[in-house]
């Protein structure tokens, strides 16, 4: 998939391991550079669905309209897709293997 940043201070740091190992620790900054290797290895957002490390999953509330993968407890990497208009079957729901570009917008806890 096609991998953008909602903001190019987090794709700095998303980009630098030795920044990112700064600013979360070398577990985390190791699952956040796996997890964007997985996103831009997939060819969709389905097949990120598919694999159980990441538990991507679609988000409520403030956070309508984004996913989210697991990192390291109990931060997620939280993305929308970047998609106009968005791919959504007619019951309105995101049609998960037609979405082919993300955008990345943060690095939280949101609990």
């Amino acid at each position: 998939m096609e991998i953008s940043f909602a903001k190019s201070k987090l794709q700095k740091l998303c980009n630098n391991s030795k920044k990112l190992r700064g600013e979360f620790g070398p577990k985390c900054a190791e699952k956040i550079a796996r997890r964007l290797a997985e996103m831009e290895a997939a060819d969709s957002l389905e097949e990120l669905r598919l694999l159980p490390q990441c538990r991507c999953h679609e988000l409520t509330g403030d956070y309508d309209g984004c996913l989210a993968v697991d990192l390291q407890h109990p931060l997620r990497l939280v993305f929308q897709p970047n998609h106009k208009p968005l791919p959504l079957d007619k019951g309105g729901g995101l049609v998960w293997a037609e979405v082919t570009r993300l955008l990345i917008l943060e690095v939280t806890n949101y609990h």
